[in-house]
C-alpha cells in the first residue's frame, strides 16, 4: 500500500526522487500478527511518530488513519500470519540535502507473509558476533531513533553470517555492548536480569518492554546497564529481542560459549511469559508458539 491505494509488488513504485530512497530519510516500524492481528500496533505507530518528530518528519495522515490502513493491508493479503512495514520518508524534492525542498511525506505499507525463525533456533540457541561501530544517529537528534539508514546494521549482519551467526551485536567506541543488529539484547547474571538503559541511545523497543513486564511477573529483578565486550561470555545467559523473532537465546558469541552454552532455564521462562502475555492480549485459545 502506498500513499493509502492498495497495490500488488510488481505494481508498487515511489519515485527516485523521494529522500527515503536517495538519503535513507525516513523512518518506519515492523509489526507481525498473531492470529491474523498486528500486535501492539498502536504503541508501534506511536513510536513511529515519535521516530517521525525527532528527525522532523511531519506524518503525512493522522495514526488512526495508518492503523486502518494496516488492518486494510493485512486483510488484503491473507497470509496465516504476516510481517508489516510501516515507512514514512520525508518525501520527493529536488537533489541536495536541503529537507525544505520537499513536496510531501510519503507512507508505505508492506505486508509479507510471516517467517519466523525454526523452533530449533529457540530450542538450541544461536550463535553472534560482536561488531565495533558508531551508529549513524548516536549525538544527534535521531538518537533512539528508528530511522531507514540501516547500513550498519547490514554490514554487521554480512559479518555474522560470514562467522556463521545470526546476529551481531553492536559494540559502541567505549567497547559497551548497546544492541543487536535489529534487536535489544539482555543478559543474566547471578539471578538478575541486565539491560542497557534507553539512556545509552538504544531504540526502546516494545518487545523489550513486554520482556520487562514478564521479569515483574517472575519475579525476577531487573538492573540498567550496558556490558562491555570482554565480560560479554561471563553471564550466565544472554538472549535477544526484537518484534519478529520474540526472544532468541545466545549461546556463543565471537566462537566462545556463554554460559553453559545452552538456552538458559531463565530466558526460556521470560519466553514462555511473554508468549502467555501475547496470548491473553490477543484473546488467543492457547500460548503462542
Amino acid at each position: 500500500m502506498i500513499d493509502g491505494n492498495l497495490l500488488e509488488p510488481d505494481q508498487a513504485t515511489i519515485s527516485v526522487f523521494d529522500r527515503g530512497f536517495l538519503y535513507g530519510d525516513a523512518v518506519f516500524e515492523t509489526i507481525r500478527t498473531y492470529g491474523g492481528l498486528p500486535f501492539e500496533i498502536d504503541q508501534h505507530l506511536e513510536r513511529l511518530a515519535w521516530s517521525a518528530g525527532r528527525v522532523f518528519i511531519p506524518l503525512p495522515v493522522p495514526l488512526d488513519v495508518l492503523h486502518a490502513e494496516v488492518r486494510v493491508a493485512v486483510d488484503a493479503a491473507q497470509n496465516p500470519e504476516s510481517y508489516i512495514r510501516v515507512m514514512v520518508t520525508r518525501g520527493r524534492g529536488a537533489m541536495g540535502l536541503d529537507p525544505s525542498t520537499t513536496e510531501h511525506s510519503a507512507r508505505v505499507i508492506i505486508v509479507d507473509r510471516l517467517e519466523p525463525p525454526p523452533a530449533t533456533a529457540y530450542a538450541q540457541g544461536i550463535a553472534a558476533i560482536t561488531f565495533k561501530t558508531q551508529r549513524f544517529g548516536d549525538a544527534t537528534a535521531a538518537a533512539g531513533a528508528k530511522v531507514a539508514n540501516y547500513l550498519v546494521a547490514v554490514l554487521a549482519m554480512r559479518e555474522a553470517r560470514a562467522a556463521g551467526a545470526s546476529e551481531a551485536l553492536i559494540t559502541d567506541h567505549t567497547g559497551r555492548i548497546v544492541e543487536g543488529s535489529t534487536s535489544n539484547v539482555f543478559a543474566v547474571q547471578a539471578g538478575e536480569l541486565i539491560t542497557p538503559p534507553e539512556s545509552s541511545g538504544i531504540l526502546p523497543g516494545i518487545t523489550r518492554r513486554r520482556v520487562l513486564e514478564a521479569a515483574t511477573d517472575l519475579a525476577l529483578p531487573v538492573r540498567y546497564r550496558a556490558f562491555d565486550q570482554a565480560s560479554l561470555c561471563g553471564h550466565d545467559e544472554l538472549f535477544v529481542c526484537s518484534s519478529i523473532r520474540e526472544l532468541l537465546p545466545v549461546v556463543r558469541v565471537d566462537g566462545r560459549p556463554v554460559g553453559g552454552g545452552a538456552p538458559g532455564p531463565l530466558t526460556l521462562a521470560l519466553l514462555e511469559k511473554f508468549r502467555e502475555h501475547v496470548a491473553r492480549d490477543m484473546g488467543l485459545a492457547q500460548s503462542v508458539r
